[in-house]
């Protein structure tokens, strides 16, 4: 397999590991902090807890965007395509914000100091990193 593809399959894996790790949260779980309101100031950057329908929301769309970059629908090619450029378009987005410490501008809110740190070491790369495994997929060249 070639370096695109997988790049591409770690994308399609990575956004669909976080769509799932959003149901649990939506269902209740806290993991992998040891309470919701240490969740939601570590994810959010709040001390108020996202709802059920805010996290099956983002469970959602997460589950599209790996769909999109996976690309489907087969039958749409220009879809896949046009989608996973998107999908790599918001997430190279909210990659940048968050490395300049401007996460709440996409996030109102997102403001907490613990938040703020994980944000530009881990949360902002990981969407980077993300961004361009999409952007490979909507290029073609790793499917």
């Amino acid at each position: 397999m070639s370096i695109e593809g997988v790049a591409v399959r770690m994308s399609v894996g990575s956004l669909t590991a976080l769509a799932g790790l959003h149901v649990a949260w939506g269902l209740g779980s806290s993991w992998p902090l040891p309470d919701r309101e240490s969740l939601s100031d570590a994810v959010v950057g709040q001390s108020s807890v996202p709802g059920p329908v805010a996290c099956f929301v983002v469970a959602g769309a997460l589950g599209t965007a790996a769909l999109l970059v996976a690309g489907r629908p087969r039958s749409r090619p220009a879809v896949a395509r046009l989608g996973a450029f998107g999908v790599a378009g918001v997430l190279g987005l909210r990659g940048v914000l968050g490395l300049a410490g401007r996460t709440d501008l996409a996030s109102p809110g997102s403001s907490s100091a613990r938040f703020r740190r994980l944000d530009r070491v881990a949360y902002s790369p990981l969407c980077l990193a993300l961004a361009a495994g999409s952007a490979v997929a909507a290029g073609g060249s790793g499917r």
